[in-house]
């Protein structure tokens, strides 16, 4: 049952930040939370009404669109097909990059500047509008909502975005304090400061758990080794995104912290793509989200093979993602989910991979706290960080515009104040970064055992 706190949140305080924020929110929530029982078919005829009016905006507005379809002979006006998107080619990141102003529509206001690493490894700047915020933040507050929680709700969020690390000023302390939401870094998971945060964790007593798979289940692990107790808080579920959850951390963390744990994919560039329900399906945001699985010559898979994952957000007027390669793996269910939701499903997510390092005195960090190094420097083009041991560390990058000793050099001094002053560094410049065997690209791999908080190279 509802708390009387948490509906005030939900249902006052919530909303009245985000009509603050210009975001429209609470209506599109409204609109989803009916629109997910619609029919296939139903919902494809919202996905085609939408995606119509993101294609004339685009051609209307934005420099890099209305170029393209001229030179293609592209009629936004005549698009009657959710096939036509086919006609377009695919937008990339090397495309974002070189066309980042071109791309911003001109009637844009209030357009919000992100940056990523990406799972591929190939840093990213773009610009999101607050049609975009509100929709992916309505599409993750249903989400929330099919678990019996709520926003309002005692929250833990393991994260290490330095977007959200880097916002906590006194606006942001009330906030989440109003909201009932604690932070916890996961840059760093040294053994002191896994003891810290399942002691935080036990005081907030939350009904969810929010962050990174691997974060969580190494807290878990954690738990077990030093005999505390997790399952006796009254958590409800563990949502997990931002990379891959494999089936040990599931089971690790359903296990310690006695809730269920729910899958998201999703990322800042592509949006708030899917989430697993209570009944197991990994629901597509459809009404915002048109997902295409291709193969490597970029042609359609059937249902249930798998590809990589193409996203067309449609609700990206001011700065549009269209067809827009995300490098992820994965291949549409067609078995319905028994929940009777008509939202199409995904399964075998091979997305996001990230991996924990240690450093020569035992720390265990995330593998986001190396990624942050090189992310934002131009002269990179793109890059992935392997550690083969306790003493070495390589880097393969691709060289960009203005690569030299000196931005050499400044990596070697980021990674050896994260690592230890005595880990070698070793880059090694490449003309491309090849993916795995999967197609996956991984940004942090570790030859080091971090299970146990182990020091021995494996």
């Amino acid at each position: 049952m509802t708390g009387l706190y948490t509906r005030c949140v939900a249902n006052v305080l919530f909303p009245l930040q985000e009509r603050l924020k210009h975001h429209d929110t609470v209506r599109v929530r409204r609109a989803l939370e009916a629109s997910q029982w619609w029919s296939r078919t139903d919902l494809e005829a919202l996905q085609l009404q939408r995606l119509r009016a993101l294609l004339l905006r685009a051609a209307r507005d934005v420099p890099y669109y209305r170029e393209l379809f001229q030179s293609i002979g592209f009629d936004a006006a005549q698009v009657i097909g959710l096939d036509a998107l086919r006609r377009l080619p695919f937008l990339t990141k090397a495309l974002i990059r070189n066309n980042i102003e071109a791309l911003k529509s001109e009637r844009a206001e209030g357009l919000a500047r992100f940056n990523t690493g990406g799972s591929s490894g190939e840093p990213l700047v773009f610009f999101i509008g607050r049609e975009r915020v509100g929709h992916d933040v309505a599409a993750k507050w249903r989400a929330t909502r099919w678990w019996g929680v709520n926003i309002g709700d005692p929250e833990i969020v393991v994260w290490g975005s330095p977007i959200e690390l880097s916002a906590q000023d006194r606006l942001r302390h009330w906030r989440d304090a109003v909201m009932r939401t604690e932070l916890l870094p996961a840059f760093e998971m040294s053994e002191a400061r896994l003891d810290e945060f399942l002691a935080r964790i036990r005081r907030r007593r939350p009904r969810m758990l929010f962050g990174y798979p691997s974060a969580l289940s190494l807290i878990g692990s954690r738990a077990e080794k030093t005999g505390v107790r997790m399952d006796d808080l009254g958590i409800r579920v563990a949502f997990c995104t931002s990379e891959r959850l494999y089936e040990h951390q599931r089971n690790t963390i359903e296990r310690v912290f006695g809730c269920p744990v729910a899958n998201g994919y999703g990322a800042r560039d592509a949006g708030f793509i899917a989430h697993q329900c209570p009944s197991g399906g990994m629901h597509i945001t459809a009404e915002d989200v048109i997902v295409e699985i291709v193969d490597g010559r970029g042609q359609p898979v059937p249902p249930g093979d798998s590809g990589e994952i193409v996203v067309t957000h449609l609700a990206t007027g001011e700065f549009p993602f269209i067809r827009y390669r995300t490098g992820d793996v994965a291949a549409l269910d067609p078995s319905p989910c028994r929940c009777g939701r008509g939202l199409p499903l995904l399964k075998d997510i091979q997305g996001r991979a990230t991996d924990f390092v240690v450093a020569q005195d035992g720390t265990v960090m995330h593998g986001l706290a190396l990624i942050y190094i090189l992310r934002d420097l131009p002269e990179v083009a793109a890059f992935r960080i392997v550690q083969e041991s306790l003493e070495l560390t390589r880097v393969e990058l691709v060289p960009g515009p203005g690569y030299g000793p000196p931005i050499a050099s400044a990596i070697e001094r980021g990674l050896m104040a994260r690592l230890g002053a005595g880990v070698r560094i070793q880059i090694e410049p490449r003309d491309e970064i090849l993916p795995e065997k999967s197609g996956k690209y991984r940004y942090v791999m570790s030859r080091v055992d971090v299970r146990e908080g182990a020091l021995c190279a494996t």
